[in-house]
């Protein structure tokens, strides 16, 4: 063989080592969550592998699993503590039913406004809850914004509260959830977001309560012509990762991570403005009736959840922390 048949073969073979050993470097993380694909979070989850494979010079990378590929919200928590799963995306709502301090999120009216929220989800009080999980293997990443939540309904428009009198309201697997749509006056009905619309279309529920985008990705303004604009909560979505594949990152790329979670929370707040105005144009042209009612009925008739954590002295503090930031 020839020297230069030689240097040609030496040259594929050193090719073929650098790239077993590129392919051996990479870590790809699984993101799984329930949420289609056109939804702006999962845009931003799409933008947060674009920066962290870019950050990490292609070290670390994400696989993303939308739509519920690999369960619902709370059985992608479960995947998480085992450490099948390494990444997903849940409600703050559903976060609740493990850890303590996330019911806070869902006291109605608890920002004054969605400035107030991000000023909550970015400091001191937002670094610290994303920690709280750790003893449940779960390590909170960033707060993605899901606007603020309200009632949706087939057959009747909500002004007031005494409109959801005896109407059966779908909401998430959350007690705070539940305590809300009671003291309102309404049956609360838990029933998972995959099932939603098969339950609105045979009337197993009259109606539901979210935030307009995902009203409007879910098609949900099909069966539903009443969208009442009442705000009653403003539950985050947060984006965590197992303790275990937390752990098993190196410092430098834990802070690849961190810095690629903030980066597309920011991004992804851009884009859930736009989805909202979208969402709200294309719903009414889609023949449903926008109620704009007085908000403070709403809240006036909700200011009694806050006792049920009188007897969690920590909790309480929290909610005073959450209301005094920035008066």
């Amino acid at each position: 063989m020839d020297i230069a048949k030689k240097i040609g073969m030496l040259t594929v073979i050193l090719l073929l080592l650098s790239a077993c050993t590129e392919k051996k470097e990479t870590k790809v993380l699984r993101l799984a969550h329930t949420l289609d694909i056109n939804h702006p979070v999962h845009r931003a989850m799409e933008i947060l592998g674009e920066k962290l494979k870019e950050k990490s010079k292609g070290k670390l990378t994400v696989q993303l699993y939308p739509s519920g590929q690999l369960g619902a919200e709370r059985e992608c928590l479960e995947l998480l503590q085992i450490g099948s799963l390494d990444i997903t995306k849940v409600s703050a709502a559903v976060l609740e039913n493990f850890i303590t301090e996330y019911k806070v999120l869902s006291i109605p009216y608890l920002f004054r406004d969605r400035a107030h929220a991000f000023q909550v989800f970015d400091g001191e009080v937002g670094a610290s809850m994303l920690t709280k999980g750790d003893k449940f293997r779960l390590r909170g990443l960033t707060f993605y914004d899901a606007g603020s939540r309200s009632f949706y309904t087939k057959n009747k428009p909500i002004h007031t509260p005494a409109d959801l009198k005896g109407l059966k309201i779908r909401v998430q697997k959350s007690n705070m959830a539940v305590a809300m749509v009671n003291e309102l006056g309404g049956a609360p009905t838990p029933i998972s977001w995959g099932e939603l619309y098969t339950a609105l279309q045979q009337g197993v529920v009259d109606g539901a309560e979210n935030n307009l985008p995902s009203f409007y990705t879910s098609k949900h303004y099909e069966i539903c012509k009443y969208f009442s604009l009442d705000q009653h909560t403003s539950v985050p979505d947060v984006l965590l990762i197992g303790l275990d594949t937390w752990e098993r990152l190196n410092k430098e790329e834990q802070g690849w991570l961190e810095e690629a979670s903030r980066e597309s929370t920011t991004v992804q707040r851009q884009l859930w403005a736009a989805s909202e105005e979208k969402a709200l144009i294309e719903i009414k042209a889609a023949g449903v009736e926008i109620i704009t009612p007085d908000k403070t009925k709403f809240e006036e008739q909700t200011t009694t959840i806050v006792d049920l954590f009188k007897d969690e002295p920590e909790v309480l503090e929290l909610i005073k922390n959450i209301k005094q930031i920035n008066l």
